[in-house]
């Protein structure tokens, strides 16, 4: 097989198929943060992708996931031959690339190291992204409307949420843990889809804003780390669409750049906290 338009083209396309793939704990494409080193596609339809991460102890089972669904996604489009995906300057660079080349999965890659399945790994970040998604939302209404009590956030149906990236957001978030999306479907609830008396919801709401502050805030960092690592990498960041950090605004185009620092942070996170 030849291919028949610009290498180019195929290039964007698989940066394209690379933003189906998410850090699971930071809940972002990895194209968005940056991960994607370089991508070459051959005449014939080889493609080779070279990723990096924020620092080289980076959670070994993240990386093999982002790596693998990388793999997936790119073996998956109809003109690829052949797919190469190498993790750089990694600790476990070698064994990583060696069980993606081999097809060897994740128990064969790390044989005794490997926890018993990744499944239940994704599950829990997956989670953990509808928790931050689903407070973004509720918290949003709250402001909107400064005599909408907490516990009124029980009835709050997914209707009733403006529409918006947030919402968009929460959808996306629902469906992958299978939730309903109907106009009626209570916005407040759990991963299985049960909600909450309204007595416990300011202290479930308070539970949530603390998942996604350590989620908002780990992206902001490691968004910064690679930055630091890789000098120029944050021409191919994209600045964050939610929950986006002070210090992340310093990134945004036509800005200097000038670091905010962590005390701005923190002091943003405790604001959210004294609601």
């Amino acid at each position: 097989m030849t291919l028949t338009v610009t290498r180019h083209t195929y290039a964007d396309a698989v940066r394209e198929a690379l933003g189906a793939v998410f850090d699971p704990e930071l809940d972002e494409p990895i194209t968005d943060l940056g991960f994607v080193r370089t991508v070459e596609v051959g005449k014939d339809g080889d493609v080779e992708v070279h990723l990096r991460l924020p620092t080289s102890f980076c959670s070994p089972n993240f990386a093999y996931l982002m790596a693998s669904d990388s793999k997936d996604v790119l073996t998956a489009l109809p003109w690829t031959r052949s797919v190469v995906v190498r993790l750089d300057d990694h600790h476990d660079s070698e064994i990583i690339n060696h069980g993606l080349a081999t097809d060897a999965g994740y128990k064969g890659t790390f044989r005794h190291e490997a926890e018993d399945s990744l499944d239940e790994l994704r599950r829990t970040f997956q989670v953990k992204a509808h928790t931050a998604a689903m407070e973004r939302c509720l918290t949003g209404l709250l402001r909107s409307d400064p005599d909408l009590a907490e516990t009124a956030l029980a009835d709050v149906v997914l209707d009733d949420l403006p529409d918006g990236l947030e919402k968009d957001s929460l959808v996306r978030r629902r469906s992958t843990l299978g939730l309903g999306n109907h106009a009626a479907a209570p916005v407040m609830v759990d991963e299985h889809g049960v909600g909450y008396e309204p007595d416990q919801v300011p202290m479930a709401l308070r539970r949530a804003r603390s998942t996604r502050i350590s989620i908002d805030g780990n992206a902001h960092f490691c968004r910064g780390l690679l930055r630091t690592r890789y000098p120029g990498s944050g021409d191919a960041q994209t600045r964050r669409l939610d929950g986006e950090e002070p210090a992340d605004a310093a990134y945004a185009p036509g800005h200097d750049g000038t670091f905010i620092p962590l005390s701005t942070l923190a002091t943003h996170s405790s604001k959210e906290h004294s609601r």
